[in-house]
């Protein structure tokens, strides 16, 4: 293995090299105690492993770690530090080790040992075009079915996960990283907020390269981008293929049913995050006029038992809307189904007087009232 050591102490670094000279397949390439140079240098020889010191002035390790990443997402990180505090252990879960000073034969020992493992144990790259990020219902990352390594689709924290849903939801703009200290961590001080940011960054990455995929955090000073490659994004499948989808006729029904289909919830619903509320209520909006459209069509069709099971899905999914009780109401009487009509009328004023203090509209008592006298 190919290793970079970077710290601001020159003594420390030949210490380290030596060390990690008696492990056999180690091969030290490079020693740098500017945090810049050392950038360079490891852009340009590509490591597989860098040792990063935690405490160096202008870019600390965790810095440097991030620019490296955000380059290089193959190379292994293993901090080394002299206090063992609360920024260590939180990267315990992020780096493939750490190190205390001064470094022991024995403790690199083990480093060695998890690095190789890790080599042994590196995901096959799943193909990006089979990758597909859901949002609507909940945030999920769907591999291809019968992938080895779909089970490794973890969280290892709720904050983790709403900074990758937050990323998705820019669709490839750069965050300010000051904005998601704001929005995630907003009781934390300055120092303890990076601290956490970073941790989740390093989270979502090694999650993403554990599963095999292609998709990158790129770290720049002011913020974050995600880069999702080819991955697939059900949000924008689902609007371009609404966008694009030809008016709706025998022809074309099955296509409008799948676009009904591929909506399963409401925006990251699950999740509840409040960040995520306008885009819900806008997808939502443009979810009902598309299946009222559609049920217009069955409806002019005759299609009734397609019609009554669509408006009844609307229904359950968005209770307060008065219109979807009037249509079904009309649809069971051409059905010839009186209990239902019933039902629905009565549903409607349980609905308007629980959450509204109202009556139905005119139009629909009117209906009501003639239908009653035809029994």
């Amino acid at each position: 293995m190919k290793v970079i050591l970077v710290d601001d102490e020159r003594l420390a670094l030949e210490v380290m090299g030596r060390l990690i000279g008696e492990i056999d397949s180690f091969e030290v390439i490079g020693k740098y105690t500017n945090p810049h140079q050392a950038l360079e240098a490891i852009t340009r020889e590509e490591p597989d492993v860098a040792f990063l010191d935690i405490e160096m002035p202008e870019i600390n390790g965790i810095q440097l770690a991030e620019r490296i990443r955000s380059r290089l997402p193959s190379v292994k990180i293993v901090f080394v530090t002299a206090y063992d505090n609360f920024a260590v252990k939180a990267f315990e879960l992020s780096a493939i080790d750490y190190l205390l000073k001064p470094v022991k034969r024995e403790r690199l020992a083990e480093t060695a040992k998890r690095l190789f493992e890790k080599t042994e144990k590196a995901a096959i790259p799943v193909p990006d075009s089979q990758v597909l990020i859901r949002c609507f219902q909940s945030l999920q990352i769907e591999l291809p079915a019968g992938s080895a390594e779909q089970a490794a689709i973890r969280w290892r924290t709720s904050k983790a996960q709403e900074l990758f849903a937050f990323l998705v939801h820019q669709r490839g703009q750069l965050v300010r990283k000051d904005t998601l200290l704001d929005m995630l961590w907003p009781e934390a001080d300055w120092k303890k907020g990076y601290t956490l940011l970073y941790t989740a960054v390093y989270q979502i990455r090694k999650m993403l390269e554990n599963a095999g995929v292609n998709m990158r955090i790129l770290s720049y000073d002011e913020g974050y981008q995600l880069e999702m490659n080819q991955a697939k994004l059900d949000v924008a499948d689902w609007e371009l293929g609404l966008r694009e989808a030809p008016p709706i006729s025998a022809a074309t029904l099955p296509e409008h049913r799948s676009l009904l289909e591929l909506y399963r919830g409401d925006y990251m619903a699950d999740n509840a995050y409040i960040w995520a509320e306008s885009e819900r209520q806008r997808l939502r909006v443009l979810w009902i006029q598309h299946a009222m459209a559609v049920g217009e069509y069955l409806i002019a069709s005759r299609n009734y038992a397609e019609a009554i099971a669509l408006h009844l899905r609307v229904q359950s999914l968005y209770p307060y809307m008065e219109q979807t009780y009037f249509i079904l109401m009309q649809l069971y009487e051409a059905a010839g189904d009186r209990g239902s009509v019933e039902q629905q009328h009565k549903r409607l004023e349980e609905m308007l007087r629980g959450e509204y203090g109202t009556q139905p509209q005119e139009a629909v008592r009117l209906w009501y009232e003639s239908w009653k006298s035809k029994s």
